[in-house]
């Protein structure tokens, strides 16, 4: 029977863990990130990966960090068959990339050599793609920057967020990987070496790109608040007032009114100015300090004070 350490961290590698346990992989250990703090309250979590881990009684393993790390001589002493990685969050040393027999190899949420880095979903959506996919790549000490052994893509509709893109990218690297993995095993299947010239990164979001940029256009726009939700959110700012945006529509008027400016406040409505001419719905915000609201309870709550003519975020001609 064929062993294999599985490294992962959130619910993206849950289905993918699971799909090998279920296909009758000898599941040696599971490495994942250690318990964080999460919420307000800032309660120790597991990840989803420990929790089904622990589910199946698997050994779990989470190394602060993976190099020169207990944990990691742990899985020298295991001499895995093969190491498989999905969305971990850390990088590998060589040293640990050179166990397994038949090497180590990983679950890439994006078309390699597209979107390398930490958040390719994220990217994908933001930079208005109409497809995306899934990579099992070979894994080397350069960041995602392996042979391919085999790729599956998978659109993307203009309802879908990060959420819904992980979840169909989840299932689609399960499939994917439990095709790929006897063929790598039996080698039938090598792999195919990058195009370095077609190589773009997504590092992971910044503070500053959370922020929302009105000149940006209303479709523009639309899709950095889909990137980002559910996390970490886009955001902008009115009169010193951070409002993070969960839904917004792009709308098919035009106006000549500045970007940023509040162009049509109903009891139900507030459409306001983006780049272009281009004008955009906000459909359900959430204010600093306040849960998730639809724009009709907000204007009728504690969005009452927003005229016609006000500025959100920053605009300069």
């Amino acid at each position: 029977m064929t062993k294999i350490v599985f490294m992962g961290t959130p619910a993206f590698s849950v289905p993918i863990l699971e799909g090998l346990l279920e296909a009758g992989y000898e599941v040696a250990a599971v490495v994942t990130q250690p318990d964080r703090p999460v919420g307000r309250k800032k309660t120790i979590t597991p990840t989803p990966v420990k929790e089904a881990a622990l589910k199946h009684g698997l050994l779990v393993l989470q190394p602060e960090k993976i190099s020169g790390s207990p944990e990691m001589e742990q899985i020298q002493a295991l001499a895995p068959d093969l190491l498989i990685t999905a969305a971990f969050g850390q990088f590998l040393p060589s040293a640990l990339l050179e166990v397994p027999k038949y090497g180590a190899i990983n679950v890439h949420a994006s078309l390699l050599p597209k979107y390398r880095g930490g958040a390719p979903v994220h990217y994908a959506i933001m930079e208005g793609e109409q497809e995306t996919g899934v990579t099992i790549m070979e894994m080397i000490k350069k960041m995602d920057a392996g042979g391919i052994f085999a790729q599956a893509r998978l659109p993307i509709t203009a309802q879908d967020d990060v959420g819904t893109m992980f979840d169909k990218l989840s299932l689609l690297g399960k499939d994917l990987l439990l095709e790929t993995v006897p063929k790598i095993l039996s080698g039938e299947l090598q792999s195919v070496p990058q195009e370095e010239a077609k190589v773009t990164f997504s590092p992971n979001i910044s503070r500053e790109q959370e922020a929302i940029d009105w000149q940006k256009t209303a479709v523009q726009i639309d899709a950095q608040v889909r990137g980002m939700r559910p996390w970490p959110i886009a955001f902008t700012t009115q009169n010193g007032n951070r409002w993070k945006l969960w839904q917004v529509t792009p709308l098919e008027q035009t106006t000549t009114a500045p970007p940023g400016t509040i162009i049509e406040r109903t009891k139900k409505t507030l459409l306001i100015a983006c780049g272009e001419g281009t004008v955009l719905a906000i459909d359900e915000l959430q204010p600093a300090g306040k849960g998730r609201q639809d724009i009709a309870a907000f204007l009728n709550g504690s969005g009452q004070q927003i005229q016609k003519g006000d500025q959100v975020g920053t605009y300069e001609a």
